[in-house]
């Protein structure tokens, strides 16, 4: 697996254009999106479901593979330290 770097990420936006292009151009036949929560919270944002779900469709245009969008955070009661929407039922 090749860590791909989306240019724009560093300034905190993150596009489903950015993210299939980075996939696409980087030769890649599937693909792992991950990211953290600042806050330490890992489930995700309203903002996080629709740019999942963004991703998604144009994943399945392009004939891309997407495994799995997993937010990392700090561990909550029970919960673990991330959240993931393959383990979710999201993907």
């Amino acid at each position: 697996m090749t860590p791909l770097e989306i240019k724009g990420a560093a300034a905190g936006v993150i596009t489903s254009v950015l993210v299939l292009a980075a996939t696409f151009t980087g030769g890649a036949a599937g693909f792992v999106l991950v990211h953290n929560h600042p806050c330490g919270d890992p489930r995700p944002s309203p903002a996080d479901i629709e740019l999942t779900e963004r991703i998604l469709k144009g994943a399945r245009i392009l004939a891309l593979t997407f495994l799995d969008h997993v937010i990392v955070g700090r561990k909550i009661g029970q919960q673990p330290g991330y959240f993931s929407f393959q383990e979710a039922g999201l993907l």
